[in-house]
């Protein structure tokens, strides 16, 4: 099982470059991935609820270029948010800058609110982010058209290609978002969930698709003893990898090496 760290950004306070030296830290200690949140334009204070404060593809670019083995990616960024257009370019961009250590993480965003604060229709949110895979996928194959319900375009060149595959995690632990895992995605991160839960959640979504998926939970800092029991649980109940966010920016680093000494 692989354990992974979801880095903070949640404090317009934390210096622009403490994701960064985490993430290198992260890599040292032997941590398989590096997740940043999102949020564009959150009703409420960034802090415990809304992550995201640096915009995340723009910082895991800079931690890129500071790193060399650990994964990287977005637990989640909210597709319905952007023009897949240009989020594709970044993808893609940044894949390659980072030497193919992409994850993109997905969701379709709950709060209808920071919806509205940016001009993009809730209603709509799951249908939008459905196409604007397919869409993206279309620009990663070199596609010169497409024709969707919400997006298109007809005699189009996408540079720079993927020289592999993108990988793709999709998070969340609707019914609809199981069965968009089970269409699209590599792999599926369900969050705060205990052993059990976690366990039902994979019967659930094995039950729309049997093809082979990295299937993982992302939890939140209770102490060294009890998170690292919890991450033991998680394993013994499935999951392929554990993602764990530490709390406030102060001693990150440390509750980062207590935990991966522990498990």
């Amino acid at each position: 099982m692989d354990l992974q760290v979801v880095l903070p950004n949640e404090f317009p306070e934390m210096a622009p470059g403490r994701p960064a030296e985490i993430a290198v830290r992260a890599e040292e200690l032997g941590y398989h991935t590096a997740w940043l949140p999102d949020h564009v334009l959150p009703p409420g204070e960034y802090g415990n609820t809304y992550g995201g404060v640096y915009e995340p593809l723009i910082t895991l670019s800079g931690i890129a270029a500071r790193t060399t083995r650990i994964r990287l990616g977005t637990s989640v960024l909210v597709l319905p948010l952007r023009d897949p257009f240009s989020l594709a370019k970044q993808v893609a961009t940044l894949d390659r800058l980072s030497g193919e250590r992409l994850t993109l993480g997905l969701g379709v965003g709950w709060d209808r609110k920071e919806f509205e604060n940016v001009g993009s229709d809730f209603t709509t949110r799951g249908a939008r982010t459905d196409e604007a895979i397919e869409l993206m996928r279309a620009l990663f194959s070199g596609a010169r058209s497409f024709e969707g319900r919400f997006y298109g375009f007809d005699g189009g060149v996408f540079e720079p290609r993927p020289r592999g595959n993108v990988r793709l995690m999709v998070g969340g632990i609707s019914d609809a978002a199981l069965r968009r895992v089970a269409r699209v995605a590599d792999e599926w991160q369900s969050i705060e969930a205990d052993p059990e839960k976690f366990a039902a959640q994979i019967t659930r979504l094995r039950s729309f698709t049997d093809r082979p998926l990295r299937v993982g939970t992302r939890i939140s800092w209770d102490g060294a003893d009890s998170t690292a029991a919890r991450v033991k649980s998680l394993r013994e109940a499935g999951a392929d990898f554990v993602a764990v966010w530490f709390g406030e920016d102060n001693g990150y680093e440390d509750r980062m090496t207590t935990l991966i000494n522990a498990v």
